[in-house]
């Protein structure tokens, strides 16, 4: 059981190495990085020439406040890209890390580009 668990973690970080090796965001086209745990759904878009954070939102956040759902992720896309628009910010760099593009994922990322963000 224990060498199963330890196999599934090496192969997550692998999967993360090799996504996102070669994704870099600066100010005019910032990393959107996604993370998904049990209960929430997270969203930061990132500059990494001056390792700062821009913009972020969860499912937590007050704007949102749902559990993890499609439904959630569709709104999560939408006020990010609202709030990105705020910015003057056009154009992303998704970075899903270790999560495969389909169910929350997918939901979110489309929701995004129908919102008028150019990922």
């Amino acid at each position: 059981m224990e060498s199963e668990i330890i196999k599934r973690n090496i192969s997550r970080k692998r999967r993360k190495l090799r996504v996102s090796k070669k994704l870099r965001g600066d100010i005019n086209k910032p990393r959107m990085s996604v993370t998904k745990t049990n209960k929430h759904l997270f969203v930061q878009l990132i500059d990494d020439e001056n390792g700062k954070t821009l913009l972020s939102v969860g499912t937590y956040s007050k704007d949102v406040k749902l559990k993890k759902s499609k439904d959630a992720a569709i709104k999560l896309g939408q006020k990010i890209a609202e709030m990105a628009k705020s910015k003057k910010i056009r154009s992303v760099i998704f970075d899903r890390g270790r999560l495969k593009y389909h169910g929350i994922i997918a939901e979110f990322a489309d929701s995004a580009r129908k919102a008028g963000l150019i990922i």
